[in-house]
């Protein structure tokens, strides 16, 4: 058990990387929730629990302390978003009786991603100092602060935009996937770099997607 959470421990080899059992179940978990999303899937949300656990374990091996203290903010919204799928209110259901797709209004689009770029100047700093405020927790400096934090503050604001429903959280989804891809590379985890970048293609079909199920609506004549 205790190889299985060790990033250090090989389960196999592949075109001379390196996986470890760790690193495999949270690639494939990870994948499997983010396909269920795009294909609006309840099941999602205990996948994707599963998956929290084994990147909780992942990040902090691998120093990226902000994706690490971002998985306890994505187990909580994990519970609100299958708890908000499966109970909408009687005017947000859809054909299926769970939550329709929605829009954000422009006004809280804007609010949001305004409060975004705050969140990562402030909080890069401190993950900046993490090693010298507490070194006994964090002995070492933190990797690519700024760059980290955007991954996670963005992946807040799609999380819960997630769990309403509502189609923008795709576009925040293909901007973590970006920006993550290029720092798991730099980082040297390859597998996970790879998954993001898959995950980018999934976050486009699921936008285009989530946007012809919108329409459907429309043709029904329910309200978006």
């Amino acid at each position: 058990m205790q190889a299985l959470f060790d990033i250090t421990h090989t389960l196999f080899t592949a075109w001379g990387y390196k996986v470890s059992p760790l690193e495999l179940l949270g690639t494939s978990t990870g994948l499997a929730c983010v396909w269920l999303t795009a294909r609006e899937k309840v099941l999602c949300w205990p996948v994707g629990i599963a998956n929290i656990v084994f990147f909780f374990v992942l990040f902090y091996q691998h120093r990226l302390y902000s994706d690490m203290f971002l998985q306890v903010y994505f187990l909580a919204t994990s519970l609100y978003g299958w708890w908000k799928w499966t109970h909408p209110a009687p005017a947000e259901e859809n054909r299926r009786h769970e939550l329709r797709i929605t829009r954000l209004r422009a006004g809280r689009l804007a609010l949001i991603a305004a409060g975004c770029a705050i969140a990562v100047a402030a909080l890069g700093t401190l993950v900046g100092r993490l090693h010298a405020i507490v070194p006994a927790v964090f002995p070492e400096p933190a990797a690519f602060p700024y760059a980290d934090t955007a991954v996670a503050v963005a992946s807040v604001a799609a999380q819960f935009i997630m769990a309403r429903k509502k189609i923008e959280c795709w576009l925040f989804w293909i901007g973590v996937d970006i920006l993550a891809t290029a720092i798991y590379f730099l980082k040297g985890i390859n597998l996970l770099a790879i998954e993001y970048a898959v995950f980018g293609c999934i976050a486009l079909y699921g936008f285009l997607g989530w946007r012809r199920e919108m329409r459907s609506y429309e043709t029904e004549g329910a309200p978006a």
